[in-house]
């Protein structure tokens, strides 16, 4: 164990010694012990922490919101922004904008896939040097499917700009790579887009800020989302890009932030709020299905985030965690993320969530291994290791 990578150097020893107690509890799955070593093992140069070879993956493009930012909001005019202690404590750079403790999703993907971290798009140093041709993270805090969705937070990039971003990063690369190259680089590629969580929490259930809830029904609303989702993917997919993991929004009357309404007993989901996002997730993974059909030679997964999370919610135990209803940080009246420079919980590898929206760095673990490895009821049709191999 000392080799452990200074990511650890804001982590207490009690931190450590509460990783072991979840890796020894006598019904983990075997799985969840490969997520432990996720939070521990360093980047190993192409070679996944599973132990095979992905150089066939030569570049991660990320696409969407305050679940996947690393930091884009650093750069932009918003109050939704997370480069400031307690966010980071235990990621090896600390504050860096992400939006949890440690790592991010997809940090734990890239590092699955023996991919670096991925600049954030709107870093100016981004746009200087070779660090592109292994990706680039476009995701912004705040951000939907729907230009308008969280306004409110000032500045984002939304699906539509990113997608606009994603096509002056094709224009950087072009000048690093000829034609041919850069279509196989292309194809080769994954992009991971995480949207829709903001066109709920930040649009439709805000009724007195956005008209959407009094305009569309639940499932006409959806239809909404999908449509203008499913224009951005052929947008992607005609610049060249064949590889696509869609996630699915979580159970979102879960999360701390919903909780806190009151519109449920204590211990208790929203239920109304999980089931009006029912369409929006079956019609995700409709979508997938038909732009496989339609579009041989790409490749579309979607990542069943819902039945994930409902999983470890149901069962936390299980999973090593003993507190699902508040965030590490806790939620004080009107407080949506962590306050400068308070002091979060020295038990976080227990709590599901860091915050009122967002997982800890060891749920995110758990979320990027299923992703990464599991049956096609966590990924559909096929996970991300074997989209990483085709």
């Amino acid at each position: 164990m000392s080799d452990l990578p200074n990511f650890f150097r804001y982590r207490k020893t009690i931190m450590k010694e509460e990783v072991k107690k979840i890796v020894t509890i006598s019904n983990q799955k075997l799985w969840f012990t490969t997520t432990m070593m996720l939070v521990t093992l360093p980047f190993s140069n192409g070679i996944n922490a599973a132990g095979g070879s992905h150089e066939r993956v030569p570049a991660m493009f990320v696409f969407g919101d305050s679940l996947v930012d690393v930091g884009n909001n650093n750069f932009l005019s918003s109050i939704a922004k997370a480069n400031y202690f307690p966010y980071g404590c235990d990621f090896k750079s600390g504050p860096t904008g992400r939006f949890t403790n440690g790592e991010t999703f997809v940090d734990m993907l890239g590092r699955l896939l023996g991919i670096p971290y991925l600049p954030a798009f709107a870093d100016s140093n981004t746009r200087n040097g070779t660090r592109i041709l292994t990706g680039v993270n476009y995701a912004s805090a705040a951000a939907g499917i729907l230009d308008e969705s969280g306004q409110h937070y000032g500045e984002r990039y939304s699906l539509s700009q990113q997608v606009l971003n994603f096509e002056t990063t094709l224009n950087q690369l072009r000048t690093m790579m000829n034609g041919t190259s850069l279509s196989q680089h292309l194809a080769k590629s994954i992009a991971i887009l995480v949207f829709g969580s903001n066109d709920y929490i930040n649009n439709y259930l805000m009724p007195s800020m956005y008209p959407s809830s009094y305009n569309y029904n639940p499932p006409d609303f959806a239809n909404l989302l999908l449509n203008r989702y499913a224009r951005q993917l052929l947008a992607l997919h005609s610049v060249g890009l064949r590889k696509f993991v869609l996630a699915g929004v979580g159970p979102l009357g879960c999360i701390p932030n919903q909780r806190a309404t009151g519109q449920a007993l204590p211990g208790r989901c929203v239920d109304n709020v999980n089931q009006i996002l029912g369409t929006f997730n079956e019609g995700l993974k409709s979508l997938v299905t038909q732009l496989n059909g339609n579009h041989p030679g790409a490749v579309f997964v979607y990542g069943n985030t819902y039945a994930a999370i409902g999983d470890i919610l149901n069962n936390p135990a299980s999973y090593g965690f003993s507190v699902i209803d508040r965030g590490c940080c806790g939620i004080g009246q009107g407080q949506i993320t962590c306050l400068p420079f308070q002091l979060p919980c020295l038990n976080r590898s227990q709590y599901m969530f860091w915050d009122a929206f967002h997982p800890t760095e060891v749920a995110n673990a758990i979320l990027a291994w299923r992703a990464f490895s599991g049956p096609p009821s966590d990924c559909y049709p096929i996970n991300i290791q074997q989209l990483s191999l085709i």
